[in-house]
């Protein structure tokens, strides 16, 4: 089992999130500051961003195998267009439960590309 910090579509009610039915919802997290979310139309990316006071705030759950094998064929971490990771949650998630919690970031470029901030509405 991994723990994937979602931020985007695989939220509960996202446009995506059959892809997770099924597994396990764990709590609401934040991660720490640094990260941001960026607007590629229909979904989001998040990036590093060492100018973030915030974070990113989205959802914990646990996935299996099976199941991580199916998103990373859809977050396209084959052709280079996510790349699934370690990432660190902010307090007061219960972040000694869920580690290391892994995320997808985004890794194309984000010219013209607007940012979001830390939330992205579903």
């Amino acid at each position: 089992m991994t723990t994937l910090f979602v931020y985007g579509t695989l939220k509960r009610d996202g446009a995506n999130h059959h892809f997770i039915a099924g597994q396990r919802f764990l709590s609401i997290a934040r991660t720490v500051p640094g990260f941001t979310l960026y607007s590629l139309s229909a979904y989001p990316g998040l990036v590093p961003s060492p100018d973030d006071r915030a974070g990113v705030t989205g959802e914990l759950w646990s996935i299996d195998d099976a199941c991580l094998v199916r998103l990373d064929e859809l977050e396209g971490t084959a052709e280079g267009l996510y790349r699934r990771a370690p990432i660190t949650l902010a307090e007061p998630a219960p972040v000694a439960s869920f580690t290391p919690v892994e995320t997808y970031f985004y890794l194309r470029p984000l010219v013209g590309r607007p940012a979001l901030g830390s939330v992205w509405p579903v």
